[in-house]
């Protein structure tokens, strides 16, 4: 069975944050490819959401229907690192509420 030593992060985070979520991810560890730092891919996206009653949006306003424009970010790190990178992102991205999607990457 391979092992198991890096995941792969996917984030989404608005346009007008891409820059300083990469940067805070990449400072943190995420993005580390041999002798390259702060690697990541991305594609732009629609987000769709309506905040509920008891939420404090960073965009958009409670009980109506928003949609922004988004980056989804990509990047591998070491499986070590998976919490930090996610809590740098967390200290910078502009959302109240983030997703992650957090793959496990085999080593053949």
């Amino acid at each position: 069975m391979p092992n198991i030593t890096k995941v792969k992060i996917v984030v989404t985070v608005p346009l007008t944050h891409t820059d300083a979520v990469r940067k805070a991810i990449g400072d943190a560890g995420g993005g580390l490819i041999g002798n390259y730092s702060h690697c990541s891919t991305s594609m732009i996206s629609v987000a769709r959401f309506i905040p509920l009653n008891g939420a404090s949006p960073g965009i958009g306003e409670v009980g109506k229907f928003e949609e922004v424009q988004e980056e989804r970010i990509e990047v591998t790190c070491a499986i070590e690192k998976t919490k930090s990178v996610i809590a740098a992102d967390k200290s910078i991205h502009p959302y109240e509420e983030v997703a992650y999607d957090v793959y496990p990457l085999l080593d053949f």
